[in-house]
């Protein structure tokens, strides 16, 4: 059976991804800080999944070696794990929003690069990279957010090319507003209905997998919020400044 490791997987789009996996055959590898929800999770699914406590956002460089002690090889690999702000940047927490660059970039760097060469060597696997709409335009109010979502969709895209030929394979999943605990960790309760097209998570995760399938480097999940997405990007980029900065206001 195919594994496939998830970070993020507590809750929201991370869980879902888990198991809608699990009933496509896949062992599991459940990945979060939060080990009591992992476990619940966990009894849900069929098999016997692992769960392993990590914080990827402080030590994201000692998982790898951690799956090796167990045995464990990775065949899918789901960056998830993530989070956001809301506010003006001047009056966030730096230390915080530092750490949101280290769990949204640089996490997703290191698990990678920790273990994409092994699925190039074995000439089959594949990475799917969580980002965002959000990264598709600059956000204010979001800012750190938007332009650390920019940097795993280019990542995928580029990451994409270059395996071409190899047998392994990279997407990006690039949601709009969907509610999970992500809206109350970045303070923006609410804030979700201000953006057309919310879907819930598992269209998130069905519509993902299916494009999985298909081949695709690239997904935004829901009719609406790709019609929203293709009608902003022929504008200028004033003009979508102008908009978002009314919609995403504190």
């Amino acid at each position: 059976m195919p594994t496939a490791l998830v970070t993020g997987a507590s809750s929201g789009i991370g869980a879902e991804f888990a198991r809608q996996l699990a009933g496509r055959g896949y062992d599991l590898v459940l990945v979060a800080r939060r080990t009591d929800r992992l476990e619940e999770l966990a009894a849900e699914l069929p098999g016997d999944p692992v769960v392993i406590s990590h914080d990827l956002a402080n030590d994201a460089a000692s998982l790898a070696p951690e799956l090796e002690r167990r045995g464990i090889v990775v065949d899918l690999l789901v960056n998830n794990a993530g989070f956001g702000s809301h506010g003006r940047f001047a009056e966030l927490d730096p230390a915080r929003e530092a750490e949101q660059v280290r769990l949204n970039c640089e996490a997703v760097v290191v698990l990678t690069g920790a273990l994409l060469p092994g699925m190039v060597d074995r000439d089959s696997g594949g990475v799917i990279v969580v980002a965002s709409t959000a990264g598709m335009q600059p956000l204010p109010y979001q800012a750190v957010y938007a332009a650390s979502k920019a940097f795993a969709l280019n990542f995928t895209d580029a990451l994409a090319t270059e395996l071409r030929g190899t047998g392994v394979r990279a997407m990006s999943v690039n949601p709009g507003p969907v509610p999970t605990e992500w809206q109350a960790v970045a303070g923006f309760e609410g804030g979700e209905d201000k953006i057309p097209g919310k879907i819930e998570v598992e269209q998130v995760v069905s519509e993902s997998l299916e494009a999985w399938d298909k081949g695709k480097r690239s997904v935004i999940p829901g009719a609406v919020i790709r019609w929203v997405m293709r009608a902003s990007a022929v504008g200028p980029r004033a003009l979508q400044l102008r908009v978002v900065e009314r919609q995403y206001r504190p």
